[in-house]
């Protein structure tokens, strides 16, 4: 992975370069002090993570995460503040952490290990989308003139739905369905055991599934109700969704958060 430090007290971006070096392979490949700065890096250059501190010249992290979210290939921002106010417009901004200075290495180490983890799975679905898309295309140019129309990608009928994986259309329950999250122009489906890529925007994915189950609690997220285990209140009125069976967190944004709270009657 390679990252980069934007931090204006020099003795911050120093120890936290350190401990990204100790803790992890991520190699950082420029160190800057100014918002502006990092845009024009980033015009030339690709970066898979941003250690980013709020409180800097020129342009303020959280617009400055705001406008890298809006690149192609969004790389992974782990804002680092002394301040916990800003916690809530981080989560709105889906930064991957939110780390609080002082620094504590144990705390730097457990966030690098979960990155380098959410890098190789990203990595790992990036290479099975692109091999499903090659053989995809094959079959459609092998297929006879009669038979080009393309299967629907998504259909759920008496709440079964149909889920690709492997190049294989996997046939579930939609009950068996915990989370969807949205990736870019695509939608990863979790059910207990397996994750699925569906090439179709969240909001397209969740049209087809029972309304009265599933709950649109984040732009880029929707749960199945039934399926949540533990609700954790969260910055500004927000909550974190534990989930059954499963090891994963759930946001509710601020703009869902009441629609939800009458759904669980909290």
């Amino acid at each position: 992975m390679r990252g980069i430090i934007v931090e204006d007290e020099f003795l911050a971006m120093e120890e936290l370069d350190y401990l990204v070096g100790k803790n992890s392979s991520v190699e950082i490949v420029g160190k800057f002090e100014d918002g502006i700065d990092v845009l024009k890096f980033l015009q030339t250059s690709d970066v898979d993570v941003i250690f980013l501190d709020i409180n800097i010249p020129s342009l303020d992290g959280v617009l400055l995460a705001k406008s890298v979210s809006k690149f192609a290939n969004k790389p992974y921002i782990v804002f680092t503040t002394a301040y916990k106010e800003h916690a809530a417009e981080a989560f709105e901004i889906e930064a991957f952490d939110y780390i609080l200075k002082p620094y504590h290495e144990p705390r730097i180490a457990a966030m690098l290990s979960k990155l380098e983890a959410a890098f190789a799975a990203k990595k790992q679905r990036e290479e099975a989308e692109a091999a499903a898309i090659s053989a995809h295309n094959g079959a459609i140019r092998e297929a006879s003139p009669a038979s080009t129309e393309a299967p629907a990608s998504l259909a759920a009928v008496n709440h079964r739905v149909n889920l690709y994986k492997d190049d294989k259309i996997i046939v579930v329950d939609a009950d068996d369905i915990y989370y969807a999250s949205a990736q870019e122009k695509t939608t990863l489906v979790y059910t207990r055991k397996e994750e699925y890529t569906m090439h179709m925007s969240i909001s397209d994915f969740q049209a087809n599934l029972p309304q009265d189950k599933f709950f649109r609690c984040h732009r880029s997220y929707t749960v199945n109700l039934s399926k949540i285990r533990e609700i954790v209140p969260w910055f500004n009125n927000t909550y974190l969704l534990r989930l059954r069976d499963v090891n994963a967190e759930v946001p509710v944004s601020r703009s869902k958060a009441k629609e939800f709270r009458q759904l669980m009657r909290i």
